[in-house]
């Protein structure tokens, strides 16, 4: 491809990942249906490691934008954006009708002591304990390497495994929701492949 189209699908892609966080925020002012809890012994055992916040929210753009240069062409790149499209769908549908927040006490576990504290105070300003089931940082990441695996190998998953841990570290998410995150962002693949 020519530079110049990849200068216009970066700037399409910042747009996108900008636009398509309004939809995520949407959904948080929502409130169709009761809000679920899903706390278990098991996401207990993980400590709270506010380290992890810089990985749960910065590893997430370059990897995006990385995307940029593994497209072959104009259509592969409508696709790839059509594949994302339909996962930012299935997953407004879970934070609609099946919206699961994580405990309050989770959130009260920091006390801002350090940077990494301060940093994820605020990022938690914006993203309420709500819209965590299924997690879209690990649906979106999993999509991400399965579309980077061609360029990346296996390395791609790195991605996913990392921003896993960092959901778990941060007190953002549930243990369950990282698999069934893994799950949409795999539907998402299948319907870019049935594209074709």
């Amino acid at each position: 491809m020519r530079p110049a189209d990849h200068l216009i699908h970066l700037t399409m892609s910042v747009f996108l990942i900008f636009g398509v966080y309004q939809f995520y925020f949407w959904c948080q002012r929502q409130k169709w249906v009761p809000v679920r809890k899903f706390s278990t012994k098991l996401d207990d055992l993980f400590p709270f490691w506010p380290v992890w916040g810089w990985i749960y929210s910065f590893l997430y753009y370059p990897a995006l934008i990385y995307l940029n240069w593994v497209v072959e062409s104009p259509r592969h790149f409508n696709h790839l954006v059509m594949s994302f499209i339909i996962l930012l769908g299935m997953q407004m549908v879970f934070f609609l009708f099946f919206p699961v927040e994580t405990p309050i006490a989770w959130r009260a576990l920091n006390k801002g002591r350090n940077w990494s504290e301060k940093f994820l105070q605020y990022v938690q300003k914006f993203d309420q304990p709500s819209n965590c089931f299924p997690s879209m940082h690990v649906s979106v990441a999993t999509l991400t390497a399965l579309h980077a695996r061609a360029s990346l190998g296996p390395a791609a998953f790195a991605f996913p495994v990392l921003i896993a841990i960092s959901c778990i570290f941060t007190k953002q998410h549930y243990l369950v929701d990282l698999p069934f995150g893994a799950l949409l962002g795999w539907l998402a693949w299948l319907s870019f492949v049935w594209m074709g």
